[in-house]
């Protein structure tokens, strides 16, 4: 018999962004995308420090500033943003840090919305991702002609 707990969805434990170097080397390595109700930032992840081996597994952050709200309205967007990515973490990008920055609209958008929005930036994420990752790759010397 199935039971309730075996259709939960994964957790984020393991794929947040932490600390705050860990988000300073990833606002350096992108640049800033914007969508209906929040930006996002996309970067390969990068090792801690030279030699180090990179985080296994895609990562997340979120922020939230004090221009977003009083404490326990920035705590309620965050939480509602966690649980939107854990319902749908299977599409964060591999090998990338992503962060969202919402705007103070989010406050008050309806939760099926904000999904829809999340969902959206992870699908244009994992496909710009796709596309980092070819690029990034070492290009093929071209053939030589044979005389």
């Amino acid at each position: 018999m199935l039971r309730r707990s075996d259709f939960r969805p994964q957790s984020l434990a393991g794929a947040r962004l932490c600390k705050h170097a860990d988000y300073q080397r990833a606002y350096a390595a992108s640049r800033k995308r914007q969508s209906a109700s929040m930006s996002w930032f996309l970067a390969p992840q990068q090792p801690a420090y030279p030699g180090a081996e990179p985080p296994a597994g895609p990562r997340v952050g979120l922020t939230a500033g004090k221009v977003m709200g009083k404490a326990h309205e920035r705590n309620r967007l965050k939480r509602r943003m966690r649980e939107a990515l854990r319902r749908h973490v299977e599409l964060l990008p591999q090998g990338c840090d992503l962060i969202l920055h919402p705007r103070r609209s989010v406050l008050t958008l309806e939760f099926a919305k904000l999904e829809a929005e999340v969902v959206r930036i992870l699908s244009q994420a994992k496909a710009d991702a796709a596309r980092l990752g070819r690029t990034s790759q070492p290009l093929a010397a071209p053939p030589r002609p044979v005389l």
